[in-house]
């Protein structure tokens, strides 16, 4: 094979378009939402202090994001019950998504600037991203690819049953 390997995903562009754009969206920002709006943003759960929502660009499938419903950009900003949501929803997402995809490990991690990589740097959010033995093939190695083997909205399905069962724990 001559010349560089392509691989074409044409969804990222709408991202690459506005990611840190002024006046952009905020897409952890948002009131109540009905059943269809929330499959459409891909949230799983929408509690009064803190959310969780599929990553729409996913490291992994069932990569997840937790952010507070408050607008802030880093943990020491959030009062102690907004910390405490969260660590409750870290721990019901590595619950379920254990039951649901079987994986071995995760990386659990927020990236707080945009310096650090983050995309939303104004609203901090946590990553909770499965793992499974032996999961890092040639893909990201060789071509700084991942391949995502699953479509978000299957993963979704799979998960929002789950998360419906998160309300009553976390406060």
């Amino acid at each position: 094979m001559s010349g560089p390997l392509r691989l074409w995903a044409p969804w990222r562009g709408a991202y690459l378009r506005i990611a840190g754009k002024p006046g952009h969206e905020c897409i952890f920002c948002f009131g109540t939402l009905g059943a269809r709006e929330r499959r459409r943003r891909l949230v799983l759960y929408a509690g009064p202090l803190a959310l969780v929502m599929l990553n729409r660009y996913p490291y992994n499938n069932g990569h997840l994001m937790i952010a507070p419903r408050s607008h802030l950009a880093s943990p020491e900003l959030l009062e102690r019950a907004e910390r405490a949501a969260l660590a409750e929803l870290q721990a019901a997402a590595v619950t379920l998504l254990r039951r649901a995809f079987h994986c071995d490990g995760f990386n659990l991690g927020a990236n707080l600037g945009r310096c650090a990589g983050a995309g939303f740097a104004d609203h901090m959010h946590w990553h909770v991203v499965p793992r499974w033995d032996g999961d890092v093939n040639f893909m990201p190695v060789l071509a700084a690819t991942r391949v995502i083997s699953q479509h978000l909205e299957e993963t979704y399905d799979l998960l929002e049953p789950l998360f419906n069962t998160v309300g009553a724990t976390i406060s």
